[in-house]
């Protein structure tokens, strides 16, 4: 990657709307065709996530299962940040058939969604308090098949989007993705309601749910179906199709070595990889046991869900697209200062929630608060690790080692969120959520005095 001038790396061009014609051209920028199939795939990235995260969590608590369990189910998120080792694999080869009709990233993306469509449905005929252990096995491949569709998502959004459009792309991505998880979860938990109120059993109402959520994943194959497979795709295949590059086996092994020789000649790589592990550790952490929290100390399903499917809906949208205007008014550096201590400081509202009990108006802000705050932290995260990833032989590897060390804090980190939580108390547990933010900002101090940054080529 050729590595600019620093005051334009650090510098991005707001579009100045003085006119009707400015914000039309605004507007119309979404409108775009790439945008609008990241768009879609963005909602179809979220949607397994809240899936396996919030509702199934709903699900075990309202089936009995102890809390120390709940929190140890954060280890189905296990290929979250194993991915990495199989993306290689999505670089290097091609789908019999798919590949020639749709193209090598399109391919992968319509195969990970049929997979995800059968994985959700064979979750939705499971007993949480019967078989925890078959619960487990059916979540694991709902998330197998979730991270190898994102690893293909990334890579598509990166090489699809011209650096004129990836603002945008990264706030329509975000949004939607915050928007399927809100469908998964908030959205989930009132068609358990209507089902039980029409008649069904709780564990039939919650299997008949995953059903209606599995058919959502249609949403991510239409996205599939209307996107254009990317220029530097082909050029991919290009030079895996050079001579020396024969195999298979031999072109994975190829293309994981030269993906990571790539990414670790950076400068202070080490501290760039312990970042992308910490950033989002925080909240991360506040949200591993939000929805068990939230029932525990007195809310309904109703009442949690209704909130997050109203202001915290609206709080995804917004919060999805100020992130987009941050993370294109300002440095990249400043960008994640801003989103950093925002989410941050939005868990403490989750502490005070703890201390003053089931008060309906303040979980209404908190849950605003956490929804927005999270949004535009993610995006202005997804921007930074979007500049880290700019060569196309290598986008899905790269941009999978990334999104892997992010996704340990929701997994391997929150897999002991439970025993913390049980031995802490809750006021404890958030306040210890906080302070778990505070590494990640001596990190992004020190990657500034390098001059990190300036190194970087702003994909906004």
């Amino acid at each position: 990657m050729t590595a600019p001038d620093a005051t334009e790396a650090n510098s991005v061009t707001v579009p100045k709307a003085t006119s009707a014609t400015s914000w039309r051209e605004v507007l119309m920028m979404y409108l775009q065709r790439r945008v609008l199939v990241v768009l879609l795939l963005g909602f179809s990235a979220g949607l397994p996530f809240g899936l396996t995260g919030q509702t199934l969590q709903a699900w075990m608590t309202e089936s009995g299962v102890d809390i120390k369990t709940i929190g140890l189910f954060a280890f189905v998120g296990t290929p979250y940040w194993t991915k990495v080792f199989w993306s290689p694999v999505v670089d290097a080869l091609d789908i019999p058939v798919l590949s020639g009709l749709l193209g090598r990233r399109r391919a992968w993306l319509l195969l990970t969604q049929l997979l995800l469509l059968v994985a959700i449905i064979l979750l939705a005929s499971c007993d949480p308090r019967g078989a925890p252990g078959l619960v487990a096995a059916a979540a694991l491949f709902v998330t197998t098949a979730s991270a190898t569709q994102d690893i293909v998502i990334d890579a598509f959004r990166v090489e699809s989007l011209p650096e004129s459009e990836q603002a945008a792309g990264m706030a329509s991505y975000v949004a939607a993705y915050r928007v399927a998880v809100l469908v998964a979860g908030a959205g989930a938990l009132l068609l358990v309601s209507g089902f039980v109120n029409w008649g069904l059993e709780q564990p039939r109402a919650y299997g008949a749910t995953f059903v209606v959520m599995a058919l959502l994943v249609a949403i991510g194959m239409l996205a599939t179906i209307l996107g254009v497979e990317p220029e530097s795709s082909h050029l991919a295949d290009a030079e895996h199709a050079a001579p020396g590059h024969d195999g298979a086996a031999r072109r994975v092994i190829e293309v994981a070595l030269a993906s990571l020789k790539d990414f670790l000649s950076r400068d202070v790589a080490a501290a760039i990889l312990l970042f992308v592990v910490l950033f989002k550790l925080a909240d991360a952490l506040a949200t591993a046991l939000n929805t068990t929290f939230a029932l525990k100390i007195g809310f309904s399903r109703v009442e949690i869900a209704a909130i997050q499917k109203g202001v915290g809906f609206a709080a995804a949208l917004l919060g999805g697209f100020a992130g987009g205007f941050v993370a294109r008014s300002f440095s990249l550096s400043r960008s994640l200062w801003i989103g950093g201590i925002l989410q941050t400081v939005a868990i403490l509202a989750f502490a005070w929630q703890a201390v003053i009990g089931r008060d309906l108006a303040w979980l209404t802000f908190a849950i605003t608060a956490e929804q927005f705050t999270a949004a535009v932290g993610t995006v202005t995260f997804v921007a930074y690790l979007s500049a880290l990833c700019g060569n196309p032989l290598h986008t899905a590897t790269q941009y999978a080692l990334l999104t892997a060390l992010t996704a340990l804090g929701r997994t391997v980190f929150a897999a002991g969120s439970g025993y913390l939580a049980d031995a802490t108390g809750w006021v404890g547990y958030f306040l210890f959520c906080v302070a778990a933010a505070l590494p990640s900002f001596v990190l992004l101090a020190y990657l500034q005095r390098q001059r990190h940054f300036d190194g970087l080529r702003t994909r906004v």
